[in-house]
């Protein structure tokens, strides 16, 4: 693909649910597997649960094979992109020919395509549901084709307004924070922190059930029965947390005992 066709046309009109456009994908479509090449793909929380579940894969040995770690611009948080094949295109390593292996358990972008989603800056109070925008490609010809459907319509049958949904409480961290001044950095410890409870999670379990964290902290018991036996119930209580240590708001509460101890250190 040459760079002038690999460079995507971003079109300066924010759409709402409402809006239409017409857009078919197919193996009929000349381009088909042309948008899986030379792409950056981040993927959500929710994105890497139901890959590594996919391939059955534990989340850390995920990560280390089919992932890069970087910094997201502005924010000073790390995120993980799809690790791309060293080929040519500079594939996905999920495409073929004839489509994508993990196509039931794609990633949200792959999802949105060819939509893109994007969130204002951070408001208390504000309206978050973000708005939407065209990534229109020229070697995409799935434009052409006949079909109709409004935003609200693809979001529904692509399976997105699920996946928002879940990943929605790690989204406003990471728009919030982006709405920071540039000089409010994290330390590195919560770096940590926030990549394991959004990335690892496998790795968070057992640092919530094998470390001093109940020691630290008050969690009721169907709190505790949901995030043993439920991978979402537990993303969520981890972003609950992650809320707690990066703004100090939310529900979390240390266990009176480790506080004082905290205050007398």
């Amino acid at each position: 693909m040459s760079d002038s066709e690999n460079k995507a046309g971003i079109e300066p009109m924010q759409l709402g649910l409402d809006n239409r456009f017409k857009f078919r994908c197919h193996k009929g479509v000349d381009c088909f597997t042309k948008c899986c090449r030379g792409i950056n793909i981040v993927l959500t929380p929710y994105d890497i649960i139901r890959l590594k579940n996919r391939l059955q894969l534990p989340s850390e040995e995920f990560i280390a094979l089919y992932t890069d770690v970087q910094l997201l611009e502005k924010t000073d948080l790390p995120v993980v992109t799809l690790k791309l094949l060293d080929d040519e295109q500079q594939s996905c390593p999920f495409v073929r020919d004839d489509g994508c292996i993990i196509y039931e358990d794609r990633p949200t972008t792959c999802r949105y395509y060819p939509l893109g989603t994007a969130s204002l800056s951070y408001k208390e109070g504000a309206d978050k549901s973000g708005f939407y925008f065209f990534v229109n490609e020229p070697h995409c010809l799935g434009f052409e084709e006949d079909q109709v459907w409004s935003v609200r319509d693809w979001r529904e049958d692509q399976g997105v307004d699920t996946r928002d949904d879940v990943n929605a409480e790690w989204t406003d961290l990471v728009v919030r924070k982006r709405s920071f001044p540039p000089n409010m950095k994290l330390t590195e410890q919560t770096k940590k922190m926030f990549f394991l409870a959004s990335y690892n999670i496998d790795k968070f379990k057992k640092f919530v059930f094998e470390s001093s964290f109940l020691s630290l902290y008050d969690v009721d018991s169907e709190t505790l029965n949901a995030i043993q036996k439920d991978e979402i119930a537990l993303l969520k209580f981890g972003m609950k947390w992650l809320k707690w240590l990066l703004f100090k708001e939310g529900a979390f509460k240390l266990n009176a005992e480790a506080a004082q101890r905290r205050q007398s250190r």
